[in-house]
């Protein structure tokens, strides 16, 4: 087996493992308005939310991994090696700034984390920005701040058109009915979030493959994904979604506002639907952006001093700061890399 080719496995390896961390990490996305409100215990909720990450592999488009793979860095400009390089760096440096933000408990975005890396990565590479595809990144950008607030203004107008609907039943009734609901609104955004985050890590495999020279002259121009990456990958963020991120859960289902079960099928249900229109689009977005602006859209219809917004605003600097700090990081790596591969 050659040099290359090991290298190439060993990449594809620590791809799952940023994939298995993504899952670890953003477990509380899917899972925090569930056990907020009571309707399932943790240990359960994460098992609900890791089976519906999985089955996101099975007839979906694969919009998302295509544009990772091709509209965020030119990795076919570069040799096998230095390709090699760039990814490696790159997947440490989203890897060690999502651990971080674990650590101390910030829903940071693993997404715009592994973006990040691989910006900083080539820029590193190519000692300028020749490498970045600014249109791709313009397009992350935007969605950036386009993704919660969509997230957000769906919140409210389903938790307005749900109280409207249910205005004349008694509460006690309506949070038996949204308890079941509940079930199928969080396996709804759990898809979602398994059809758009595990994604991404498609993007980078595919990347390993086209700079290796391991995919067909049609798949390359495509951005066709195999199905055997489709799986590998959705089952790697299954298994950590199955692990749990504990430490974010509090943040995210307690802390920026308070849910019933009523305003928690709202919440997932929004930010399915934000989901699943930005997979759709090919938009690699930020799961945890997306049922953040959910969560406080709900708690917004109740006023504004129903949303915690100090909590929220802490949110969104990690959100500023991830692309960033996940690039210095993976240029620091490739710098570190490239000591030893010279």
């Amino acid at each position: 087996m050659d040099t290359l080719l090991l290298v190439a496995i060993a990449i594809i390896a620590t791809a799952l493992v940023f994939d298995f961390i993504n899952g670890f990490h953003d477990a509380a996305n899917s899972i925090a308005t569930v056990v907020s409100t009571q309707v399932l215990s943790p240990r359960v909720a994460v098992w609900w939310a890791a089976f519906f990450n999985f089955i996101a592999a099975f007839g979906f488009e694969t919009h998302v991994a295509k544009t990772i793979g091709k509209d965020v860095i030119d990795i076919g400009a570069l040799s096998s090696s230095a390709a090699m390089t760039v990814l490696v760096a790159a997947l440490v440096g989203a890897i060690v700034w999502n651990l971080i933000t674990w650590y101390f408990g910030i829903p940071s975005s693993s997404s715009h984390a592994l973006v990040g890396g691989l910006v900083g990565a080539a820029i590193a590479e190519a000692s300028s920005f020749r490498l970045v595809h600014w249109s791709g990144i313009k397009t992350i950008a935007i969605f950036i701040v386009i993704a919660p607030t969509l997230g957000l203004l769906l919140g409210a107008a389903l938790m307005i058109l749900l109280a409207w609907i249910f205005r004349r039943f008694p509460p006690l009734r309506i949070d038996q009915w949204f308890r079941t609901g509940q079930l199928f609104s969080a396996a709804f955004y759990s898809l979602g979030h398994g059809l758009n985050d595990a994604q991404k890590t498609m993007g980078v495999i595919f990347m390993v493959l086209l700079a290796t020279n391991n995919l067909t002259e049609d798949a390359a121009k495509s951005g066709h994904i195999p199905f055997w990456v489709v799986l590998i990958c959705h089952a790697a963020m299954g298994l950590g979604t199955a692990m749990g991120g504990w430490r974010i859960v509090k943040t995210m289902g307690m802390r920026i506002t308070k849910l019933k079960p009523v305003g928690g099928f709202a919440a997932e249900t929004a930010g399915g639907i934000t989901l699943a229109l930005n997979s759709w689009m090919g938009i690699p977005v930020s799961t945890t952006h997306v049922i953040t602006g959910a969560i406080a859209g709900v708690g917004f219809t109740r006023g504004t001093r129903a949303v915690r917004w100090g909590i929220a605003g802490s949110i969104v600097w990690a959100w500023v700061l991830t692309i960033p700090m996940s690039g210095l990081v993976a240029a620091l790596v490739w710098y570190v890399l490239r000591i030893f591969v010279h």
